[in-house]
């Protein structure tokens, strides 16, 4: 076990979302994840040296230190930290400084607006407030502005999906949960039949469905493997059938799952980070 520490002059989501992609990388390992976000003045760098010691001495190991802080002066009080100091703007902005022939602003706050921007954030927000009011077949229901609805049996990652591509790219996406009733029938229910070429289903494996089904209602019937079994199974003769494309998410990640789905049906990404 390592502790990981991600310190921001924002949220720290940059930092985070960097880190993580990395250590990934490391099979086997156990990671403790400590944010430390809007680190903005030295008063407030040097509390976190002082927080960052206390670990490493406690732990007897130097924490791994992601850093996206972008001043200069609080960048250099947290890299005196007792850790492994590891920067992502001081990696990139010199090279990108001497490739582009002048200094970068050195603002911070940048990275959720980013490079793209206003319209870019904007298309994101707007997207987000469509996946939340069209979430699991409820609320609005405006799927003609819909770039793909995705479909389903409950808790197969239908929800963090639609936000996710909301969020990163701008998609407009709905989601629907198929029930047992559409189930036995072998049919789609008639509010999709009008947008069937912008379907595409998630299915998961049975053990797993049930695994995360226990977790929110233990002992249930619809946590029962009878159950999730014949849901899984007759989800996925659903979609051969009817020719709806689909992905098994046991083993994706949120963002794999997203970049597959877009990718496969060829949306373009309306925002970027």
């Amino acid at each position: 076990m390592r502790t990981v520490c991600f310190v921001s002059d924002r949220t720290g989501v940059t930092a985070e979302t960097m880190g993580h992609s990395l250590l990934s990388q490391f099979d086997g390992l156990r990671f403790r994840s400590v944010t430390m976000p809007f680190v903005s003045t030295t008063r407030q760098a040097q509390g976190v040296v002082g927080r960052i010691n206390a670990i490493a001495a406690e732990e007897q190991a130097k924490p791994i230190i992601f850093c996206t802080l972008v001043d200069d002066e609080i960048r250099a009080i947290v890299k005196q930290a007792n850790g492994l100091f590891l920067d992502f703007f001081d990696a990139f902005l010199g090279p990108l400084e001497s490739e582009l022939k002048m200094e970068s602003a050195h603002a911070s706050g940048r990275a959720m607006h980013g490079a793209t921007g206003d319209s870019s954030y904007s298309s994101r927000i707007d997207a987000t407030n469509f996946a939340l009011a069209n979430d699991d077949g409820s609320g609005a229901r405006d799927y003609r502005s819909a770039d793909v609805i995705l479909v389903g049996v409950s808790r197969s990652g239908k929800t963090p999906t639609s936000l996710y591509m909301a969020l990163q790219y701008g998609i407009f996406a709905a989601n629907y949960p198929l029930t047992d009733e559409e189930l036995e029938s072998g049919k789609l229910p008639e509010v999709l039949l009008p947008f069937k070429n912008k379907l595409y289903g998630l299915t998961i494996k049975a053990e797993r469905l049930q695994q995360i089904r226990n977790e929110r209602r233990p002992g249930s019937r619809y946590a029962s493997p009878q159950q999730v079994q014949y849901e899984v199974r007759s989800v996925q003769v659903l979609f051969g059938r009817l020719g709806i494309p689909y992905l098994d998410v046991t083993e994706c990640s949120v963002e794999e799952i997203a970049s597959r789905i877009l990718d496969q049906l060829g949306l373009a990404r309306h925002a970027r980070m």
